[in-house]
């Protein structure tokens, strides 16, 4: 790493610890570079990359000044992590299906989205290579590519886990109809009807339905916003409800953005090894961090094929082409059958595509610029809650993804919040949808991951106001 990076990284952590707040000013040039002992072109570039990045600003004949990092919001509250959770079924979905229908029509504005905007993929250049990959495609290979899939795209995908320092055979993927079925063939491999499944309070509605589907139960487990599940409320849950897996988010969690710390990671797929239950690790978010480095997947320090790690390319390339994989360890026999048994392949054009896009190279390049783009958006989008929504209001600004996860204020109902919003064209994702007990009813999810403009300024202001009332009315 160069002088200048290995600063502006400095830098860049002091910001989002909030050791430097937003609107301080920097030291000039000449201060850093006599402070830092480097030249004063390091000390520049550095605050280039700084402002590339979009977290300091220049002001003319001013200097240069912080303007991301800490909220001045109060910090999410720390969970209860002494309760113990109940196994019990799970009945969500209909909450879930009326959550999302109001987030598909264009004329809404989609703070409730699951999804960043299409307009910030390479959809022009994917098209191309698709076009080209689709007539050169030989006939033979819509029969071949059934069952595990593509095997230049598997080749590429354990590229890029050997990248990362993970050792993962091409033959350990299965190429699954985006993440989301990658995640469901690995749960019907370690359980069956009656089960329980650890999951993460707050969790993706998407994991509570699928345990509804197969008539699992499933216990909560408390999660801190900024570094994941609670490690021993998870040991207590493991020692009183015998679980048959663990469903989670190790990067980015939606909806709480949380990262855990590569010794948390350590410690968990330790602990769930000793007691011989397998994790199922969503890890859809890994490639949308804001820091220098991607973090670590839970399957870095997985040493007994326990971690079925699971991950697409919807979040960060390809929206709508519903490519994705499993990395099952021990179980990628049983998950390739399973994926044989249902949906039997995924679109070979697009794993064609994928593959070449890929192979040829730029996808870091698209990647990086997504990253700063996203980092960008957050910024606009906390500012904007700080500014609109009323006193009471708390929230963490994570450090990769596109979710905020937000407080009200006591006495604000998220459901009454999201009715009220959905009548002015908003949508927001309320806390309820991601509880297996439809708990967080004074939580909202809003996604940062939709291009700022005026209508979405105007819809934050008018969430705002809309709680301040609601928040008003509760005193």
């Amino acid at each position: 790493m160069k002088r200048y990076e290995q600063l502006a990284n400095d830098l860049a952590h002091s910001i989002k610890e909030g050791l430097l707040a937003r609107g301080e000013k920097l030291p000039s040039i000449r201060q850093a570079s006599s402070a830092r002992k480097v030249s004063p072109s390091t000390v520049f570039q550095a605050y280039y990359l700084l402002e590339a990045r979009g977290l300091i600003s220049a002001r003319e004949r001013s200097g240069y000044y912080v303007c991301g990092g800490t909220p001045h919001l109060p910090q999410l509250p720390e969970p209860d992590i002494h309760r113990n959770a109940e196994a019990a079924p799970v009945d969500v979905s209909e909450l879930v299906f009326e959550v999302l229908e109001s987030t598909r029509a264009r004329k809404v504005v989609p703070l409730g989205s699951a999804f960043p905007s299409p307009l910030l993929f390479p959809m022009a250049r994917l098209a191309k290579t698709m076009a080209a990959c689709v007539q050169a495609m030989d006939p033979w290979r819509s029969v071949e590519d059934i069952g595990p899939g593509d095997a230049e795209l598997r080749r590429q995908i354990a590229l890029r886990y050997m990248i990362d320092g993970l050792q993962v055979s091409p033959d350990e993927i299965v190429i699954t109809n985006g993440a989301l079925e990658g995640l469901n063939l690995c749960l019907q491999a370690v359980t069956q009807h009656g089960d329980t499944v650890l999951i993460a309070s707050p969790t993706f509605y998407a994991a509570l339905q699928a345990i509804e589907r197969n008539g699992l139960k499933a216990v909560e487990v408390p999660c801190h916003p900024r570094d994941g599940i609670d490690l021993d409320a998870l040991h207590r849950a493991l020692e009183l409800h015998k679980p048959a897996a663990c469903w989670l988010m190790t990067n980015f969690q939606n909806p709480l953005g949380s990262l855990m710390p590569d010794d948390k990671k350590m410690d968990m797929v330790a602990l769930l090894t000793r007691y011989h239950v397998p994790l199922i690790e969503d890890d859809v978010y890994g490639e949308l961090y804001f820091s220098d480095k991607r973090p670590k997947p839970a399957k870095a320090f997985d040493t007994e094929g326990l971690v079925m790690h699971c991950s697409s390319f919807s979040k960060c390339l390809a929206p709508g082409y519903r490519v994705g994989w499993a990395a099952p360890g021990r179980y990628a026999k049983k998950v390739e059958r399973l994926k044989l048994a249902t949906t039997l392949a995924t679109s070979v054009p697009a794993q064609i595509t994928l593959a070449s896009y890929l192979n040829k190279g730029g996808y870091d390049k698209h990647l990086r610029g997504l990253r700063h783009t996203l980092l960008l958006q957050q910024i606009k989008f906390v500012e904007a809650v700080e500014r609109h929504f009323p006193p009471g209001t708390h929230l963490t600004a994570p450090n990769g993804g596109y979710f905020l996860w937000v407080k009200l204020p006591d006495g604000v109902n998220s459901l009454e919040l999201h009715h009220a919003a959905l009548n002015l064209g908003i949508s927001i994702a309320p806390g309820p949808i991601f509880s297996a007990q439809k708990g967080f009813t004074d939580y909202v999810r809003l996604n940062y991951g939709h291009l700022w403009n005026d209508e979405i300024e105007g819809a934050i202001a008018a969430l705002g106001k809309i709680t301040h009332r609601l928040s008003m009315r509760s005193t």
